[in-house]
């Protein structure tokens, strides 16, 4: 996968840079180095980051996670075992519609194994696995939150606490996209990609209580409501 990153733009001359420390520096303990992101996508430009995964045989080893700019460019150095890193490919959470986009797209500077390759396949067995209910669940949890953040956003203009109240309209605005991502099972680069494409970017609190409740209808067909008594909290 590597002749699919632009290795030339200054973001990619950095990761290959950090790459070819990394293995002469930890080459006994790291199995495989990639990034994702803008990188991974090939569409990165002067304001992007470069996000580095780096991937050690066993916990604790290798470089430290780090961020921080590195010659004028914001550097997001993370660092996880192998095994660590295949387990969380397993997991569906509620932020799955931000997550599974490395777990799928990260490009190898660094993999002789096939490490990378393997998380893709990990990831995209149990979404094959995954049951309707189970992101029905999911898309619940961000309902809540969303409603929860919105609810607060009014109170907070009605008191005039406008830079508050912007705030809390972005998190709901984030976590209603993130149940759309779920109903739809569709995954998103990031949160500004999330809330674009959810079609939640602009939209002020009295259209997003619309969407809410368009939300909330459709978890309801799909086998509970948003709100019931105290017995349905154990259901």
């Amino acid at each position: 996968m590597q002749d699919e990153i632009d290795l030339h733009s200054p973001r990619g001359k950095l990761a290959a840079r950090l790459r070819d420390v990394i293995e002469r520096r930890w080459s006994a303990e790291v199995q495989a180095i990639g990034v994702h992101g803008s990188l991974a996508h090939g569409d990165d430009h002067d304001s992007s980051d470069v996000n580095v995964l780096v991937v050690t045989y066993r916990p604790g080893a290798g470089p430290r996670p780090a961020l921080r700019r590195v010659d004028g460019v914001l550097v997001d150095l993370e660092v996880v075992a192998g095994d660590e890193g295949l387990r969380r490919a397993r997991e569906l959470t509620s932020r799955w519609p931000l997550e599974a986009d490395r777990h799928l797209t990260t490009r190898a500077l660094h993999d002789p194994r096939g490490w990378f390759a393997e998380l893709r396949d990990t990831h995209l067995t149990r979404l094959a696995a995954a049951r309707p209910p189970e992101f029905t669940t999911l898309a619940r949890h961000n309902w809540a939150l969303a409603s929860a953040a919105h609810a607060r956003a009014v109170r907070l203009a009605e008191w005039y606490e406008t830079d508050a109240a912007l705030v809390l309209l972005a998190e709901a605005r984030l976590h209603t996209a993130l149940v759309t991502g779920l109903l739809t099972r569709t995954y998103f680069r990031n949160a500004a990609d999330a809330v674009k494409r959810a079609g939640v970017a602009g939209v002020d609190m009295q259209e997003l209580t619309g969407v809410l409740k368009e939300h909330a209808e459709e978890l309801a067909a799909r086998g509970r409501p948003v709100d019931g008594d105290l017995t349905a909290l154990f259901d």
